[in-house]
């Protein structure tokens, strides 16, 4: 719509290309509540209503006046952002406030203690970091303790308190059989476990997490590899978790006898959960999903992460999305919201009865619980705290209202919507897919997977109406408003829905693409 210029462009320049193809390549100069503005031809400013929300890091809206404030008093005063290995009060206060939010959705008075990062991937990679310190100990311990029973065993049969057993001529031998055994088993990278669809991050670790493959693939020899569960399906889990059941050999000594006992080694670093996946489609964990998944994790001694990066921090109407499914989590991660739109700070939170302390020695980070980004996210929690959480029932209230309206295009369009997914404020309209479309663009782009983009850009370019499909999922379109989106904001977008919904019914490609 307008142009950089002719600076060259070298951020990242063929991703420009690809939103410049979709009518996407917008230049925004203001942002206020729910709305972006960027610059027409003769300098005006339009408005563009934005339901992505910055992929739900937007809750309370662009440049949130208490927020601004905040930060600007911040600044004002001189705080210090970046002084390292000190005490960091604002983290300190910020990790109270998240323990009392987080100890009211789950009813539980154990304390979970507090990791803090930049970014939401960020905040994954720390969760798989300690999952594999706390699983390694658990190794440890393990393998000493058959260590200690090889030689208890060793010493019974040198003793002649112990036997063994026919078939065995030398108590070496065995013991040596168990050691190569164990040696080979213990060498084995650890495993993940995650659903099909999910999204954890793009970084080395995270990636391996996220399903789709198109992202993952190229980076699989960097990192331990993930075993995706069929999504919402019963029985599933617990079938690839037996057919991924590794154990240890131990020498024991029975009825005056030297026995080989097997003894469960933990081949899973983690489980990692969103209750409501936002890349791979807007879809929703069941509540009875929910608790097969942590039945398992409990049944093989496996740190259960929730991922509450995207629909955690009051999106969905609660603190926790997942807290509405009744599932309790080992480990939660928070981002996007956190940083109320305006610093960069996400946080792991681990359970007391899971942290090792040691964990913050082998880890750290240059920007980790600093002046700002914490005191920032201190703000946020207040005022999503404050009259007694009324963002959290107006988020619920709005999401209500917009989902109503989708539905009721549903309805209107059943050739054209296949399902409206979603909770609170966090949507997903769903498109029957056009591959076989009598269009021949509408074909073409539905093929080449970016028709979910093309459509995007007819939004904005027609209706000044923002948002993008989900990245795993094209054919469904995402919305993820703040909690202040109007009555009016609504009916905007439902008129540009319309209008996109009656093209596609009747493949006008002539009128989409004009």
């Amino acid at each position: 719509m307008n142009s950089p210029g002719d600076q060259i462009d070298l951020a990242e320049p063929h991703m420009r290309e690809n939103l410049a193809m979709a009518g996407l390549d917008v230049d925004y100069v203001r942002a206020t509540g729910n709305t972006l503005y960027y610059l027409g031809e003769d300098g005006e400013q339009i408005p563009v209503t934005d339901f992505a929300g910055g992929y739900g890091a937007l809750l309370l809206g662009h440049n949130h006046r208490r927020i601004t404030e905040h930060a600007i008093a911040l600044l004002t005063a001189d705080t210090p952002v970046l002084a390292q290995f000190s005490r960091h009060t604002a983290a300190i206060r910020t990790a109270a406030k998240l323990n009392e939010i987080v100890q009211r959705e789950l009813g539980t008075g154990e304390r979970f203690y507090a990791v803090f990062a930049s970014t939401g991937a960020e905040a994954i990679e720390a969760a798989l970091k300690h999952a594999e310190l706390d699983r390694a100990a658990r190794v440890a311990a393990l393998s000493s303790g058959i260590a200690a029973s090889v030689e208890a065993a060793r010493a019974a049969v040198a003793g002649g308190s112990a036997a063994l057993s026919p078939d065995v001529e030398h108590f070496d031998d065995l013991a040596r059989h168990v050691a190569e055994h164990n040696a080979r088993v213990s060498a084995r990278p650890p495993k993940y476990l995650a659903l099909t669809g999910s999204f954890h991050g793009k970084l080395v670790a995270s990636v391996q997490l996220t399903h789709n493959e198109e992202v993952r693939s190229a980076f699989a020899p960097l990192a331990a590899q993930a075993v995706f569960v069929p999504f919402n399906e019963p029985g599933a889990l617990a079938k690839l978790v037996e057919q991924s059941r590794e154990t240890l050999l131990d020498l024991v000594v029975q009825d005056g006898r030297v026995e080989i006992v097997e003894r469960e080694y933990p081949v899973f670093g983690a489980f990692l959960l969103e209750p409501i996946q936002g890349e791979g489609g807007i879809h929703e964990v069941s509540a009875e999903f929910a608790a097969e998944i942590r039945q398992v994790c409990d049944a093989i001694g496996c740190p259960l992460v929730v991922d509450e990066i995207q629909s955690g921090m009051g999106r969905t109407g609660s603190f926790l999305a997942s807290a509405d499914l009744g599932l309790h989590g080992d480990y939660y991660t928070l981002a996007k919201s956190l940083g109320g739109g305006l610093a960069k700070v996400s946080v792991l939170l681990v359970r007391e009865s899971r942290y090792r302390q040691e964990f913050e020695l082998v880890h750290s980070s240059t920007f980790a619980k600093d002046g700002f980004s914490s005191a920032i996210a201190l703000k946020v929690l207040e005022l999503l705290e404050a009259d007694d959480g009324r963002i959290y029932r107006q988020a619920r209230e709005r999401g209500e209202r917009l989902k109503s309206m989708l539905t009721g295009l549903g309805a209107e369009f059943p050739t054209v919507v296949k399902q409206v997914r979603g909770r609170g404020l966090m949507l997903g309209l769903e498109l029957h897919d056009q591959s076989d479309s009598e269009a021949a663009l509408l074909r073409d782009f539905a093929r080449a997977h970016i028709l979910g983009y093309v459509l995007s850009g007819f939004l904005l370019r027609r209706h000044r109406l923002r948002t993008f499909p989900t990245a795993s999922a094209v054919n469904t379109l995402r919305f993820a408003p703040s909690a202040e989106v109007s009555d009016a904001e609504i009916a905007q977008l439902e008129t540009g829905l319309r209008e996109l919904c009656t093209i596609l019914r009747d493949q006008d490609e002539q009128a989409l693409f004009s």
